[in-house]
């Protein structure tokens, strides 16, 4: 009966997934587009790097408190409007960043944008939990990633392109605009769920209730896959939403719009990873190996992008697609999580597992900042704080052991057998 449901609302669940991917792209754009603006920003501002990391993270710090709630909202009330308005808040935040005048407004602004962008991700798996059957969960949760991928590709070479032509106020408006467009068709379209789909919830009673929220935050198994989560994405989210840029520019003599290019095909291997590896998972019927061989190509490929000097171009795009490609299979957690808690705790489980990136993010990229200004020799170039290479190697050094402790924690994830082996 039930696969009935779903067959005869295919078309209109893509194209409900497909919205959910603009709120996933426009959560991306405004994520990393501090990347491409940083010698502005600083400049702007007159900063130090730390303050300038701050200033990146204050995304996730509204981020991070909003998702606490976000869960239990969408499982209680349904997407619809949560989700448009989330959307329109995150537009605001970027049309007051491009007005901003001093770093106060702009973290303000930065906040706003964080605040919205935390229903993105828990919206799509929320909806592909209600829309799509579970042997399907892994595939269509992956192409979360290419969503990503999508935005993230944008807020690099394009956003760049933008800024260099208009100025970095210029491209956040353009950003805003596209951002108020977006939550205007997510409210036309969407709707929370079919009356097919609201019979076979009452029919099953699955409905969301307190004591499934004391479940979900008992389980020691959905603790362990929020720091996974959170260990095996913030590399590429951090490398990618900040710093990134900056370091390669310096390191191999790039333009702004060269470095960008190849952190986006960096993104570009995390869209086409993160299906390839649900697709992997599906076939095996297994999700930790698949997330244990994704986070160990992280971290080889990630020690090549930050310590192998005198590389050819194409090698590097090739180092950075590898360390995307791996980290995609780090949205194996969502659907391993989905699938050790019932239908009802959706959303709130995919919250929980959520706030690992939010977390590790507001933590890792002023930490960053912070040990590059140690290292700072006191040398300016073009108003702003100069960073030599080895300061980025040593600064980076974080990113690496989170890979390493996230290859750790999998011997601890159980799957449905609580005596399966440690990795399998």
């Amino acid at each position: 009966m039930l696969k009935k449901h779903f067959t005869e609302y295919s078309a209109y669940a893509w194209l409900v997934i497909g919205l959910c991917a603009g709120l996933l792209f426009y959560k991306y754009v405004l994520s990393v587009s501090p990347s491409i603006m940083t010698d502005e920003l600083m400049l702007q501002f007159q900063v130090t790097g730390a303050r300038l990391g701050n200033l990146a993270a204050t995304f996730f710090y509204t981020f991070l408190v909003v998702q606490l709630f976000v869960g239990i909202l969408l499982d209680k009330y349904g997407a619809r409007w949560l989700a448009s308005l989330s959307l329109a808040v995150s537009a605001l935040g970027a049309l007051l960043f491009a007005c901003a005048h001093s770093i106060g407004h702009a973290e303000l602004a930065r906040g706003l944008m964080g605040f919205g962008a935390a229903f993105a991700t828990v919206t799509y798996l929320k909806m592909t939990a209600v829309w799509f059957e579970q042997k399907r969960a892994a595939f269509v949760g992956g192409l979360l990633a290419t969503a990503v991928m999508l935005g993230a590709v944008f807020g690099e070479a394009p956003l760049a392109l933008m800024v260099d032509s208009w100025g970095w106020r210029g491209a956040m408006m353009v950003c805003a605009v596209f951002g108020f467009v977006i939550a205007a068709l997510f409210a036309l379209l969407v709707r929370d769920r079919s009356r097919l789909h609201a019979a076979f919830f009452q029919e099953k009673n699955d409905a969301f209730s307190w004591e499934t929220l004391k479940t979900v935050l008992t389980n020691p198994q959905n603790w362990l896959l929020t720091f996974y989560s959170g260990l095996a994405f913030s590399p590429l989210g951090v490398f990618g939403g900040l710093w990134g840029n900056p370091f390669l520019r310096e390191a191999h003599q790039l333009t702004r719009v060269e470095a960008a290019s190849l952190v986006s095909i960096m993104f570009v291997g995390l869209g086409i990873g993160s299906p390839v590896f649900g697709l992997i998972s599906d076939y095996w019927g297994k999700r930790r190996l698949p997330m244990f061989l994704g986070a160990s190509l992280s971290l080889l490929a990630l020690l090549g992008v930050i310590y192998l000097t005198n590389v050819p171009f194409w090698a590097l795009g090739t180092l950075l697609f590898l360390f995307g490609f791996g980290t995609g299979a780090f949205m194996l957690c969502f659907a391993l999580g989905r699938q050790l808690n019932s239908l009802a705790a959706a959303a709130t489980v995919i919250a929980l597992i959520n706030t690992g990136d939010g977390i590790l993010g507001s933590l890792s990229e002023p930490l960053i900042g912070k040990l590059l200004d140690l290292g700072w020799n006191h040398q300016m170039q073009n108003g702003i704080r100069y960073f030599p290479i080895p300061d980025y190697h040593h600064a980076f050094i974080p990113l690496l052991v989170y890979l390493l402790l996230a290859l750790g924690l999998l011997v601890f994830i159980r799957e449905n057998n609580p005596k399966s082996s440690p990795i399998r």
